[in-house]
């Protein structure tokens, strides 16, 4: 019998996710187990599996259209089952599959468009994309109707575009089957919004991956005397937002400083990076100490979940990745267990599937510590807020040479500052004490990180 698949939650408490591909033809077979379809949430990309053997019958939202959590996505059904039965139960529900390239226009819409000369005609069929016919001056422009419920007829995807470019569906003309809104309508509506501020800012092309808009939205605001331009929230953006306002409003944090010398790490990364295959960074010998401090004090790596403290058996640490989509938090797996070149090697992967949108969804998951540096930024010393659900975050500053004591006199020394900042829910402030004495031991001899 056929059946609606549905948008997953394929992140915990995320709202929407991006249809990036499907993987399976409609009309063929698949097995419980099969990859259907590929989606990208706020973070990641993720396969969706099917949880039965079946056929796809009936694909209702285009790659690059962001569904909500929960919404219809395709008709799945039992092998032997037509087309016919897909979208009779669409219908039943009030659902628009895609048009197909080529769908005729009802015949109002026909009869109002005009006849295009041979020379045009043959221009438009060269290009992929086709274009809307212009409508006589004596027509009006086909205005959208209400669908379903009162909704404008508008396609999954010019509903994306037109929200992260801050326009109303209703106020845009659809060139579609009886008004309905396409793409092409939301592009020649941010264009006409762009022909109307011509001094503002230009946009760097269309939308690439679904996860933000590729230019600031041309409104400008200069009623106060002061001119402006809002850029819409990327999903990255909308998550990190949410999410850590969560973890300020419910983990009542605590922090932690202390000040490293790190002239002995430095040297030995030189000496490690004349003869390793995979270069090492300041970074990767930080992660390898923080785990190494799990590993001596483990009554750190834990969360706090509603129920109980959990105390992880594995090291893993998530390390703070910033792309041009957003904040990243991918994690290292074992990092204990890892050799200072396999361990750099790990970052790196990570930090290049990251900037191209590839990580999956279990490497951003897990973990009781996230470690973030902006030390090649030139910062000295800053705070972090908690990644949640993890109970701890170590941030990291420049090392630069300072004058020191030693043994009663003035040095020239590298010194590094760091901050721990602690959920004091399930840790205690003598816990992450000692925790921040172990890694800074680790750092300061470096050596025992290579046992």
């Amino acid at each position: 019998m056929a059946e609606l698949m549905r948008m997953p939650e394929v992140l915990a408490g995320s709202t929407e996710a991006v249809v990036q591909g499907w993987s399976v033809p409609i009309g063929q077979e698949f097995a419980a187990g099969d990859v259907i379809a590929t989606v990208e949430t706020e973070k990641a990309v993720v396969d969706v599996e099917a949880e039965r053997d079946g056929v796809l019958l009936r694909v209702l939202v285009p790659d690059g259209a962001s569904v909500d959590v929960g919404a219809p996505i395709a008709v799945i059904g039992e092998r032997g089952e037509t087309v016919a039965a897909a979208d009779a139960l669409a219908a039943g529900w009030g659902i628009d599959a895609p048009e197909p390239p080529g769908t005729p226009e009802p015949p109002e819409t026909r009869a109002a468009a005009p006849q295009p000369d041979p020379a045009s005609q043959s221009q438009s069929q060269s290009q992929s994309q086709p274009q809307p016919q212009p409508v006589p001056v004596s027509a009006p422009a086909p205005v959208p109707e209400p669908g379903p419920a009162g909704r404008v007829l508008a396609s999954p995807l010019a509903r994306r575009l037109a929200r992260e470019n801050g326009l109303a569906v209703e106020r845009i003309d659809g060139s579609g089957p009886y008004g309905r809104i396409v793409r092409r309508d939301v592009e020649a509506a941010i264009a006409a919004a762009g022909a109307a501020v011509p001094d503002g800012p230009e946009s760097d092309g269309p939308v690439r991956d679904g996860s933000a808009p590729a230019g600031p939205i041309r409104d400008r605001s200069v009623t106060d005397g002061s001119a402006f331009v809002d850029e819409p929230h990327s999903r990255i953006r909308r998550a990190v937002a949410r999410r850590l306002t969560a973890s300020k409003q419910e983990a009542p944090h605590f922090y932690l400083r202390a000040t490293c010398r790190v002239d002995r790490l430095l040297e030995l990364r030189r000496e490690i990076n004349e003869h390793a295959p995979v270069r090492v960074s300041v970074n990767d010998l930080v992660i390898k100490a923080a785990a190494r401090a799990h590993t001596l004090v483990p009554e750190l790596n834990v969360i706090w979940t509603g129920d109980a403290v959990r105390r992880f058996t594995s090291v893993d640490v998530s390390v703070a990745i910033a792309t041009d989509r957003g904040l990243l938090t991918p994690v290292v797996r074992r990092a204990d267990e890892l050799s200072l070149t396999a361990l750099a090697a790990a970052v790196r992967d990570l930090r290049d599937r990251g900037e191209r949108g590839r990580l999956r969804q279990d490497e951003l998951e897990g973990g009781a510590l996230s470690v973030t540096n902006l030390g090649m930024f030139g910062t000295e010393e800053f705070t972090a807020i908690l990644n949640p659900p993890q109970s701890a975050i170590l941030a990291v500053g420049a090392a630069r040479q300072e004058a020191v004591v030693e043994d009663g006199r003035l040095v020239a020394a590298t010194v590094m500052r760091v901050t721990l900042s602690v959920d004091h829910r399930p840790v205690d402030g003598v816990v992450a004490a000692r925790w921040l004495q172990a890694f800074v031991r680790s750092v300061e001899h470096p050596l025992t990180l290579l046992i």
